[in-house]
């Protein structure tokens, strides 16, 4: 057999290799969100239990577009004793102001302020964290990025499975909430029809690794069990490892039927670039295998590339099928959740996958990650320092 002709073939096994798991992942994925679509919610505990105080955790940093509407969110719950502590590093953060306004607007809600310069590692999150921690007065904490908003019955649902011993973490997936713009759609789409059905198919088959800054809610006796939030403060994925940290403490992660909104605020491909770099580095230096398989994931460009180096029937009817899963999937996600997405949101998933795909191979080439003014470099262990 001649180069040229070794060549051929090998480019066409690897053609039909490439349909055939594009059509087996959007078909999975497709089932994973069916199954999540029809979990039953988890039982609200007794009546004690339910009266269980609970501190809530916001580390701040600026004054983001939506952050008194967030924030606002955390005021209106319907959860009979909770106290929220918002957190900044910088005395003049406008963040600041935001606050002084939100405690004028609910002065029957507990909300304590507190500015600390004190840095005790590389992960300023955590720092921020670490130094809102002496003002907390309840047993159950629950942290929540900045950028999150809630429905006003969220601290019911988020803290019911902590009245089992053996739960260690609970946490929640995340839905886009675009501004408007094009580049804030391409930015849910990344959330939406990427990010999330892909934790839902590794939930499906079993998985548990995971946890998300946008909840985790835990008991004060668990994160005393793996040493506190000063084991986070030179991780660069801290809600990733304060998870890990409990799993290995032989406690159990529980992944919420509840689905909260992160704003994505990105206006220009420069700035949606360097931030959905720095989540899949950081997904990379958790899961660097997983990761690397993830191209699968890109079902346009990497079915249509399959289906150019396998020109057959076989071939083309494994990229209808990925296609049309891959389709299917967009109106499921969307179909019980709120109506965020553009009407043309469909035909901009084959350009949401083939960004997708150019940010994936040049989050192979290296660590460096750009968050909130710093750069930063982590590694598959986890510790990060600054370059």
């Amino acid at each position: 057999m001649s180069t040229y002709e070794f060549i051929s073939v090998f480019a066409f096994y690897f053609g039909t290799l490439l349909t055939t798991v594009c059509a087996g992942y959007a078909l999975a994925s497709v089932v994973a969100v069916l199954i999540s679509a029809h979990r039953r919610p988890v039982p609200s505990p007794d009546v004690n239990e339910q009266m269980r105080p609970v501190s809530v955790l916001k580390p701040l940093h600026g004054a983001e577009p939506n952050l008194y509407e967030n924030l606002r969110g955390f005021c209106q719950q319907t959860y009979p004793h909770y106290q929220l502590i918002v957190g900044v590093r910088d005395p003049q953060d406008p963040a600041v102001a935001v606050v002084q306004r939100l405690r004028g607007a609910f002065p029957n809600v507990c909300i304590d302020l507190v500015i600390n310069t004190q840095v005790y590692g590389a992960n300023l999150k955590v720092s921020n964290l670490l130094n809102m921690l002496p003002l907390v007065r309840c047993e159950w904490l629950v942290l929540a990025d900045s950028d999150i908003s809630v429905p006003t019955d969220y601290l019911s649902r988020v803290t019911a499975p902590l009245a089992d011993p053996e739960v260690g973490i609970v946490t929640c997936l995340y839905h886009g909430v675009p501004n408007d713009g094009f580049w804030s759609s391409m930015g849910c789409l990344f959330i939406d029809d990427w990010f999330a059905p892909s934790v839902r198919l590794s939930h499906v088959l079993g998985s548990t690794r995971f946890a998300f800054g946008s909840t985790i809610a835990l008991r004060h006796d668990a994160l005393q069990a793996v040493g506190g939030l000063e084991k986070l403060r030179d991780t660069l994925a801290d809600d990733y490892w304060l998870g890990e940290l409990t799993r290995r403490a032989g406690l159990r992660t529980v992944l919420s039927d509840l689905m909260v909104g992160t704003d994505v605020n990105e206006r220009g491909l420069t700035g949606l670039w360097a931030h959905e770099l720095r989540w899949l580095r950081t997904i990379r230096s958790i899961a660097p295998l997983g990761f690397a398989m993830s191209f699968v994931c890109f079902t346009w460009p990497v079915s249509l590339l399959g289906l150019a180096l396998a020109p057959s029937v076989f071939s083309g009817v494994l990229v209808a099928i990925a296609l049309g899963a891959r389709m299917l999937r967009f109106f499921l996600i969307r179909a019980d959740g709120p109506q965020l997405m553009p009407r043309y949101g469909l035909l901009l998933t084959p350009f949401r996958d083939l960004l997708l795909l150019f940010e994936w191979a040049v989050a192979l080439t290296g660590w460096q990650v750009k968050w909130r003014g710093q750069v930063l470099h982590a590694d598959k262990n986890g510790p990060i320092h600054h370059r």
